[in-house]
């Protein structure tokens, strides 16, 4: 059988009745800046099996793991330890079932998953009511904004960012935003000790209908997400609070208990690994009851049988396919079955105490580190307050820096220089992220990294 069985009649068929002159007018819409004209450069045109898999073994060795090295990455995807007895547990039958439970009758396992899933998530957040789980934190963050213009019936289009929002996070709301009606009021981070809460407010106003800020923010500081909250609601406009690192809420007042109105966040730290950047887990939840056919995704809910026995059945699945049609939110989260189930097993495994104990552990290192750290000549420490990820100033370009290391089996942290390349006042800031994985050992061995690029 044929790879690609059309033929030439078959494929000229088709572009008569769609009315295309050839294939190429197809790709109109992709620029011609980005499109080949031939095969790419120096690829060569085939190789065996054998030839592409020893190529790709020594491609692979080059590569530096995070558990080959002392590891500070955070900013949003965070390295923590997951038991084995996580992995064992997805595994089993009564879970690993099909994506999408259609059936209650056939899939109990999913959906009792999911429903303890919803409820940690719920009690995390400190809201009444989270979904079946979402792709990952930033597409979570922009559904929050349409949500929050569901809630205002179009009336209200501007949405405010906080200048210390996840650059990637603003980027995706801003990058939906080109297809609504919604106006982005954003703003350049601020290399403060703390943030900048008044600056935000003063941008709030009667047209506003949602406040995205993060907590804790990009730079690791704290904002006073009561007093956003207070003076978001004064104008009528909603709180969407981003939390990128839920570890932190075992030793931080939960945002739905500070005012937020919607909470979104990546839940990619407990349970999912690194994986190479996904896949990840959005985290989605509203503090009002009154908001929830408003959120986007898929709900599941506790009932009795026939017999009276307790059971789990999808609640609101407010899809296209279903009654709601044209009027259906959004259900980005059919991909999310797995790592919500590995979220759930390990949040189940850690319990409040576990989870409280594992965020101490977490600022306990972060402290000893920002405490060393301040010791290296040429490095000083901008956060007043953080939980387990900081911010350090260097008298030099952090990125050249994080190379520098890199090659010598430090991987020091994320360049703010990287996350914000278009912001050159940022250039010498370097996020520092310290997780229950390092050692007194690792932080030592940052710290006369640091001293002797820094000389």
């Amino acid at each position: 059988m044929r790879y690609l069985p059309l033929t030439d009649t078959d494929r000229s068929a088709m572009l008569d009745t769609i009315g295309a002159p050839d294939i190429d007018a197809l790709f109109a819409d992709v620029p011609e800046a980005a499109r080949l004209s031939g095969p790419i450069e120096g690829l060569p045109m085939h190789a065996s099996e054998m030839a592409v898999e020893k190529h790709m073994r020594r491609l692979s060795k080059k590569n530096l793991a995070a558990s080959d090295a002392a590891f500070f990455l955070g900013a949003g995807a965070y390295k923590h330890h997951i038991p084995a007895s996580v992995d064992h547990i997805i595994q089993r039958g009564e879970f690993l079932t099909a994506y999408t439970p259609y059936q209650p009758e056939i899939a109990q396992g999913t959906l009792q998953m999911l429903f303890e899933f919803q409820s940690q998530v719920a009690r995390l957040y400190g809201c009444a009511v989270a979904n079946a789980s979402m792709y990952d934190g930033s597409t979570a963050c922009w559904e929050a904004v349409a949500m929050a213009g569901r809630v205002a019936r179009g009336k209200k289009r501007k949405v405010v960012l906080s200048g210390a929002l996840h650059p990637h996070y603003a980027e995706v709301v801003r990058t939906m935003a080109k297809f609504t009606d919604d106006e982005i009021a954003g703003a350049p981070p601020s290399l403060t000790a703390k943030p900048d809460d008044d600056g935000l407010i003063a941008r709030i106003d009667s047209d506003t209908s949602c406040v995205v800020v993060q907590y804790p923010d990009i730079l690791g500081r704290l904002p006073d997400l009561a007093k956003i909250a207070a003076a978001a609601h004064d104008k009528g406009a909603l709180l969407i609070a981003v939390n990128t690192e839920p570890v932190a809420l075992g030793a931080i007042k939960s945002p739905g208990e500070l005012g937020a109105d919607i909470v979104v966040g990546e839940g990619q730290a407990i349970g999912v690994g690194l994986q190479f950047g996904g896949p990840y887990l959005g985290l989605f939840a509203v503090r009002d009851e009154k908001h929830v056919r408003m959120m986007p995704g898929r709900l599941c809910g506790e009932t009795v049988d026939a017999e009276g026995k307790r059971g789990f059945v999808l609640t609101l699945s407010t899809r296209e396919q279903h009654i709601r049609r044209e009027k259906a939110t959004s259900n980005i989260c059919t991909n999310s079955g797995l790592c919500a189930l590995a979220f759930n097993v390990h949040m189940t495994l850690l319990g409040e105490k576990g989870l409280r104990r594992l965020a101490m552990e977490n600022h306990r290192l972060a402290c000893l580190a920002a405490d060393r750290l301040a010791k290296v000549p040429g490095v000083t420490v901008l956060n007043d307050t953080f939980f387990n990820e900081f911010t350090v100033l260097l008298g030099t370009d952090a990125r050249t820096v994080v190379r520098q290391l890199a090659d010598d089996g430090v991987l020091a942290g994320v360049s703010l220089g990287r996350l914000f390349p278009g912001s050159g006042n940022l250039a010498n800031g370097l996020l520092v992220a310290v997780t229950e994985t390092t050692t007194e050992e690792d932080i030592e061995t940052l710290a006369s990294a640091l001293e002797e690029v820094l000389a």
